[in-house]
């Protein structure tokens, strides 16, 4: 039995649906049993927690053979984080005392680097918490997804412009759809190791340009769509415009600042490589 963290989110459906595929027993965590009724019919053993709940985790974790866990998200969070450290010490004491056969984080790009990450801050320090643990670990560093560009499909759609604040346009990022992640972390969770584990998590090998990414939207939405670099300076009324707090942006652009710069990068000593087969034109026939 395999338990899952954020079952009723992309990556922990996504994991939790492959491991039904698979045949294998799902547990799944969630704050609201009335968000995961589909899962519960399908056969998923719902408990419920909040994820800074290191008492009721256990209780979750408790009996499984891997389980499936992550920082919950958040693109607009507080200053010094307080609610994600809150939820990796309830993670990190709920492992100790369960010790499940072994624990699969969702991670992301950029997380071995200390400073300069912005919102993937959360998930290096998740990753040093969990240094600790004397049971097998494994971190997936996932690339970015292709899902976070899906909210703009109507401002696409209407104007036939793509912006984007990765730049240069022509440099091939790491992109993954969320249902690879779901492989690579139905896959780790099924197999014995000793120690840690590093995966880099990204789509098909050599990355994707942004042309490309505009390129294959306009196709599924059967339109000419032109990729455009978003300058910096508008980068602060884009985020508000989408819904962040003035005073929360900082996390977000200290992160793209990153990626532009190349500090944020896959090809890290030590780490295995996971390519998904979904490519942005596979994912994009799937946009409505």
């Amino acid at each position: 039995m395999f338990t899952v963290m954020g079952i009723t989110g992309k990556v922990g459906g996504a994991v939790a649906d492959t491991l039904l595929k698979a045949g294998k027993k799902v547990r799944g965590v969630v704050r609201n049993p009335e968000k995961a009724k589909s899962w519960a019919e399908q056969g998923v053993e719902l408990m419920t927690s909040a994820f800074d709940d290191a008492k009721g985790l256990s209780q979750a974790f408790a009996g499984s053979e891997g389980v499936f866990l992550m920082v919950p998200p958040d693109f607009a969070p507080a200053p010094d984080l307080p609610d994600q450290k809150r939820s990796i010490k309830a993670m990190l004491e709920a492992l100790e005392m369960a010790r499940p056969g072994r624990a699969v984080f969702l991670s992301s790009i950029g997380s071995e680097q200390a400073s300069g990450l912005g919102l993937i801050t959360s998930t290096h320090l998740m990753e040093e918490a969990m240094r600790t643990l004397s049971i097998p670990v494994a971190y997936l560093r996932a690339g970015s997804f292709m899902e976070n560009w899906l909210g703009m499909v109507d401002h696409i759609r209407t104007t036939g412009e793509m912006p984007f604040f990765y730049a240069p346009l022509n440099r091939k990022f790491p992109l993954v759809a969320t249902k690879d992640i779901g492989l690579a972390g139905a896959k780790v969770l099924q197999e014995d190791w000793t120690g840690e584990r590093v995966l880099e998590v990204d789509g098909p090998e050599g990355g994707t340009d942004l042309y490309s990414v505009a390129a294959a939207f306009g196709e599924a939405l059967g339109r000419e769509v032109e990729a455009v670099p978003l300058p910096e300076r508008a980068w602060q009324a884009a985020l508000e415009s989408m819904g962040t707090p003035a005073d929360r942006t900082g996390l977000y652009i200290e992160m793209v600042k990153g990626f532009n710069s190349g500090w944020i990068h896959f090809g890290n000593p030590g780490t295995e490589a996971f390519h998904g087969p979904t490519t942005v034109e596979v994912f994009s026939r799937g946009i409505r």
